[in-house]
This record gives structure tokens, C-alpha cells and sequence, in this order.
């Protein structure tokens, strides 16, 4: 499967901003999806993941009550609608696919083998 993510920019602390990640195939909806970040100098980390069926969503402690991931297997899209933006939100942001999943692995980078190319958010304060 193949992954764009679009929907960065430069926002202030406070502000909301929705990333979208487009998947091409057929199989889309077969691949559990994730979301990650890295700031500069920084590992990438997990955000948020969301299950093939998108009945099960699992997010990062940063996150979680500011963001919400979701997904439109009919579109083959995955997003991640941000509020309460923070400047330590700041990073280039990417869209990940997986066969594997569970509450267990959902934010180890290791277990997606697909990967979007990023898009940027800034957050100024």
C-alpha cells in the first residue's frame, strides 16, 4: 500500500488542524493504521494508531483528549484531527500502515511497513 499524508502547516498554540493520509490498493481497509511524529532531534514516536475496522483506537499520553484518529475505508483515508494544539506538538508528522496490530504493538514503529512521506506542523506559541 501506498501512503500520502497532506493537511500541515503552521498554526498557533490553541488552534486545530486535521492530516489526512490517502492509501492506494484495494486492501486498505485490511491494514491496521498509525500515526507518528518526529521532532527535530528527536525519535519518532507514536501518536495514535487506529484498527482495520477503526472499532479500536489507541493514542500516545500526549494526546490523548486532544486528538482523534479515524478512518474511511470507503475513501481509503485515515486522519488525525488535532486540537489544542501545543508548541511541543511541533514535528513532521507521518502516516503508517500495518498488517500487525493489538493494544501491544500498535506503537512500535517496527511492526509498519508502510510508511507516508510526511507533512510538517508547526505550532507557534
Amino acid at each position: 500500500v501506498q501512503l500520502q499524508a497532506s493537511g500541515g502547516g503552521l498554526v498557533q498554540a490553541g488552534d486545530s488542524l486535521r492530516l489526512s493520509c490517502a492509501g492506494s490498493g484495494r486492501s486498505f481497509s485490511n491494514y491496521n493504521m498509525g500515526w507518528f511524529r518526529q521532532a527535530p532531534g528527536k525519535e519518532r514516536e507514536f501518536v495514535a494508531a487506529i484498527n482495520w475496522s477503526g472499532g479500536s483506537t489507541y493514542y500516545a499520553d500526549s494526546v490523548k483528549g486532544r486528538f482523534t484518529i479515524s478512518r474511511d475505508n470507503a475513501k481509503n483515508t485515515v486522519s488525525l484531527q488535532m486540537n489544542s494544539l501545543k508548541p511541543e506538538d511541533t514535528a513532521v508528522y507521518y502516516c503508517a500502515a500495518s498488517i500487525s496490530g493489538g493494544p501491544y504493538y500498535v506503537a512500535q514503529k517496527a511492526i509498519y511497513g508502510y510508511w507516508g512521506q510526511g507533512t510538517l506542523v508547526t505550532v507557534s506559541s
